[in-house]
């Protein structure tokens, strides 16, 4: 459960000449409310799902593909419902395509807008 949580918690990039919007301001709001996240709290997921849609928005277009992987992930992770059998699943199914979006999120994130976006 570690894993997912740490899976949907991750994610963001930046760039502060990115495609629309504040990217690196939208990172810190989205980086603050995945915070803790329980994903077996569907209310707490579906709140960093919305996060996750609005950095998604202003994210720079080399970075647009791995949010689609998160938010798409997260979607999922909300009709789990908290379904620990559900969510279990969904890492084993999903798990090799949210890492690697993860971690170019996480990677940008760090080196351009200066936001943890770990643990």
């Amino acid at each position: 459960m570690a894993a997912i949580a740490a899976a949907v918690t991750m994610g963001v990039g930046m760039l502060t000449a990115c495609s629309g919007g504040d990217y690196c301001g939208e990172l810190k709001t989205y980086a603050d409310a995945a915070k803790d996240l329980d994903i077996k709290d569907s209310g707490a997921v579906g709140k960093m799902l919305d996060q996750a849609k609005s950095v998604s928005k202003a994210a720079p277009d080399d970075l647009k593909d791995d949010w689609k992987v998160v938010i798409d992930y997260a979607e999922k992770a909300v009709d789990a419902k908290g379904d620990t059998g559900k969510l279990t699943e969904l890492a084993k199914n999903d798990g090799d395509k949210i890492k690697p979006a993860m971690d170019a999120i996480t990677k940008q994130a760090k080196d351009t807008c200066k936001v943890d976006l770990e643990g």
